[in-house]
C-alpha cells in the first residue's frame, strides 16, 4: 500500500500551480484564465478542481498523474478538505467534481439544481476500501500486528465504556496476548467526514444496544480528541501510546490494526475482503435520483473471509454542466477513474479493492449520461 512517489510528486505539483485558481472558479466551471476545452485529437486541455474525501486523497494523486501522461494539457487540483466540505464546495459552483465517502443526501441532491445546468448531481462508486482500525500500544502494535475485536467492544471502547487495554472484553478474545493496564485513548475525526459515517454505519448495524448514538458525519460523543482528515487522525494516533482510532486502510502504515469478528472468525482488513462486501451488498433503494449508484453495505455478513468495515467512497457530478469544457473533462475523468486500468492504479497506489464488472456496469451508464454538447 505504498504510495508511488511519482504519483504524489507529479499530483502535487499540479495542485500548487493550481492553488491560486481555485477560488476564482464557479458554477463548476473551468479557470476563466485557460481556454479549457476537448482538442481534436480527443485530448483534454484546461484547468479543473475537484475537492473532498481525504480517504480517497493517495488515489486521486495517482490517477492525476496517470491521466495526465495522457491528457499533458489538463492541470488538475484536488483539495482533501474532506468529504463534507468537498461537496459543500461543488455545491457553490466552485469545483468540477466533488470526493465524498458518504452518499449524498436528499437535501444535497435537491441544492444541486442550481448549480447543474440542468437535472440534480449523482454519486457513482469510485474507490472501495477498508476502514483499518489501528492503534498504538507499547510492544505490541506494529505493521502486521493485530488484536481481535468483535463490534460490541468496539463500540464500547469508542463510547468510553471500555477504558484500559487489559479490560476482559479485549484479554479474552486474544488469550495469546499479555495487555498492559494502559488507558484507551479515542482518536476520532474532528471535521465532517464520510470515512466516520462509514465507521459509525458499520457500529451501529452491529453493535446493537452498545452504540446508541444516531448516524452522521460528525462525531457523536465527547470521548477522546478530535483530529482533522485522514492524515490527522493517523500522526495523532502514532505519537501517543495507548492510543486507538479510524481511517483509511492506505494510511495504516506501521500502527497496529483490529481483525474484526465476522461469523465464527477474526478477519484482518485487506481490499480483497471489502471486495467480497461490496460485491455481496445490494443497492441503496432510497437512492431514486437519475443516474445514482448507492451501495447499501451488508455489515451484518457472516460470508468467510470479509471485511465488513468498508469505505465505499463515491464521486459527484452533474449531468450537465454550464461549461461545455468542464462537462467534456469530469466524463474523461470519471470514465478513467472507474475503468479497469484506473482502477488498478488505485489499488497498485492507495491498497483499494477494484471495482466489479457488474458495478462497473451501473457506473458506466451514469456517466455516459453526461451531456458534452
Amino acid at each position: 500500500m505504498r504510495k508511488n512517489v511519482f504519483a504524489r510528486s507529479s499530483a502535487a505539483i499540479s495542485a500548487l500551480a493550481l492553488l491560486v485558481t481555485i477560488a476564482a472558479c464557479g458554477d463548476n466551471t473551468a479557470s476563466t484564465d485557460s481556454n479549457a476545452s476537448s482538442s481534436g485529437s480527443g485530448k483534454i486541455s484546461g484547468q479543473f478542481q475537484g475537492a473532498g474525501s481525504s480517504a480517497q486523497e493517495a488515489a486521486v494523486e495517482a490517477w492525476i498523474a496517470s491521466y495526465t501522461q495522457q491528457n499533458p494539457d489538463a492541470k488538475i487540483a484536488y483539495n482533501p478538505s474532506g468529504s463534507g466540505a468537498g461537496v459543500s464546495t461543488f455545491l457553490t459552483g466552485a469545483t468540477a467534481w466533488a470526493g465524498s465517502d458518504a452518499s449524498l443526501s436528499a437535501d444535497q441532491v435537491k441544492q444541486s439544481s442550481g448549480v447543474c445546468a440542468s437535472g440534480t448531481a449523482f454519486d457513482i462508486p469510485v474507490y472501495i476500501s477498508p476502514i483499518a482500525i489501528v492503534f498504538n500500544l507499547k510492544g505490541i502494535s506494529g505493521k502486521g500486528k493485530h488484536l481481535n475485536l468483535d463490534a460490541e467492544t468496539i463500540a464500547k471502547i469508542f463510547d468510553g465504556k471500555i477504558k484500559t487495554w487489559n479490560d476482559s472484553a479485549i484479554a479474552n478474545q486474544n488469550p495469546k496476548v499479555t495487555l498492559p493496564a494502559t488507558a484507551i485513548t479515542v482518536v476520532h475525526r474532528s471535521d465532517k467526514s464520510g470515512t466516520t459515517k462509514n465507521f459509525l454505519s458499520y457500529v451501529k448495524d452491529t453493535a446493537g444496544d452498545s452504540w446508541s448514538y444516531e448516524l452522521g458525519e460528525n462525531w457523536p460523543n465527547q470521548i477522546g480528541q478530535g483530529a482533522k482528515g485522514t492524515d490527522g487522525v493517523i500522526s495523532t494516533v502514532s505519537q501517543a501510546d495507548g492510543t486507538i482510532g479510524y481511517a483509511d486502510a492506505s494510511k495504516a502504515g506501521d500502527l497496529g490494526t483490529a481483525s474484526v469478528k465476522v461469523g465464527n472468525e477474526y478477519v484482518p482488513y485487506s481490499a480483497e475482503a471489502a471486495a467480497k462486501v461490496v460485491d455481496s451488498s445490494p443497492m441503496d433503494s432510497t437512492a431514486t435520483q437519475k443516474n445514482r449508484v448507492v451501495v447499501a453495505l451488508d455489515h451484518k455478513t457472516t460470508e468467510s473471509g470479509a471485511y465488513p468495515v468498508v469505505l465505499v467512497s463515491y464521486d459527484v457530478a452533474c449531468p450537465a454542466y454550464k461549461n461545455v469544457a468542464t462537462a467534456k473533462f469530469v466524463k474523461s475523468w470519471l470514465t478513467y477513474v472507474t475503468s479497469s486500468k484506473g482502477q488498478q492504479v488505485a489499488a497498485d497506489n492507495a491498497g483499494s479493492a477494484p471495482m466489479g464488472d457488474s458495478m462497473r456496469t451501473k457506473v458506466v451508464k451514469s456517466i455516459d449520461a453526461i451531456e458534452t454538447k
